[in-house]
């Protein structure tokens, strides 16, 4: 199933109705009274894109209004986060939160902004495994023999990502850290043109996650070597975890919906309701689960909470593997 089958295609918005009167504040019930801008920082069809566009279908119906998903790529996930701080706390921008966010806090020596100081928590939305991909090209059929291709030909893999700092990207740095292999890292605004070049043997690898690659998994256009979780995955249950073959290997990617700091606590309380009463519906937890997702619904503070933890998480990621950007 390919990534343009999933979805309708790459306008932006979702509407259902509309109602006057803007403002600054509001009572929970009279909220929104205009479109929602969705703050997205990759290109369209990875996996944040489609996170957000399935998301933003449901809760435009729920909400009354338009939720425009803006895609905002590149400096590794800062330019759509920096767009997202500034704005007004008024509600109506929102942000896709994701592991770049946490690892940034580490890997960027001089961001302008502090992510858990300067932006709100609403609601998590779900948490995916990366899957250690790679082009159909390559030799190795296993993570073994991946280890043993990549001992043998030191330097000659490159792996890819949807931009340095990403999930994505760390999960091959602790693999590079754990197997003693060399790999060059190849970043890009966004996961769906790497796998394009993964498709095309310009690249040799992407630990990308579930959503953005399954569609080609399951086309037989890439091989999936091993899911990065700790347990196989349910959507790919024939394919190992790259624990089995390094001990102690374990990542994976998770995602939520934060707004500015400031933002009214009443308009907060309102999102984060519509955002569980979305992941409680079969329908919506069906097609996320078919890209590998499992609910992380809950309140703003449980969402923060897992923030901060993956935040110092990856912190000793990029301490150990010696990345730092500028």
């Amino acid at each position: 199933m390919q990534l343009n089958r999933l979805l309708p295609g790459t306008a932006a918005a979702f509407a259902v109705a509309t109602c006057a009167a803007p403002g600054a504040a509001f009572a929970a019930d009279a909220y929104p009274t205009r479109s929602i801008r969705w703050i997205v920082p990759y290109v369209p069809a990875g996996t944040t894109d489609i996170i957000a566009r399935i998301m933003g279908q449901r809760l435009s119906e729920r909400m009354g209004q338009t939720i425009i998903v803006d895609n905002r790529p590149g400096a590794g996930n800062n330019i759509g986060t920096e767009i997202a701080v500034k704005s007004a706390p008024d509600g109506y921008t929102w942000f896709l939160v994701n592991p770049a966010n946490a690892i940034n806090a580490t890997l960027y020596g001089n961001l302008n902004y502090n992510f858990l100081r300067d932006m709100a928590p609403v609601a998590g939305l779900i948490r995916v495994p990366n899957v250690m991909t790679v082009t159909r090209n390559l030799p190795a059929k296993s993570v073994q023999e991946f280890v043993a291709y990549g001992k043998a030909n030191p330097g000659k893999l490159n792996f890819c990502s949807g931009g340095a700092g990403t999930s994505v990207h760390l999960s091959g740095e602790l693999f590079k850290a754990m197997t003693g292999i060399s790999m060059v890292h190849v970043p890009y605004k966004g996961s769906a043109p790497c796998i394009i070049d993964i498709i095309a043997a310009q690249n040799h690898v992407i630990f990308d996650n579930m959503p953005g690659v399954i569609g080609y998994i399951r086309n037989g256009d890439v091989r999936a070597l091993a899911v990065t979780t700790a347990i196989r995955s349910s959507q790919l249950p024939d394919v190992p975890t790259v624990a089995e073959a390094v001990p102690g290997f374990e990542a994976s990617a998770w995602f939520g919906l934060a707004v500015p700091k400031g933002t009214p606590a009443n308009i907060v309380a309102r999102i984060n309701r519509e955002v569980n009463e979305v992941l409680k519906e079969q329908k919506t937890l069906q097609r996320l689960a078919d890209l590998g997702g499992n609910s992380i619904a809950g309140t703003p503070a449980e969402f923060w909470a897992l923030h901060t933890m993956e935040t110092e998480k990856w912190a000793k990621v990029v301490k150990a593997s010696g990345a730092k950007i500028q």
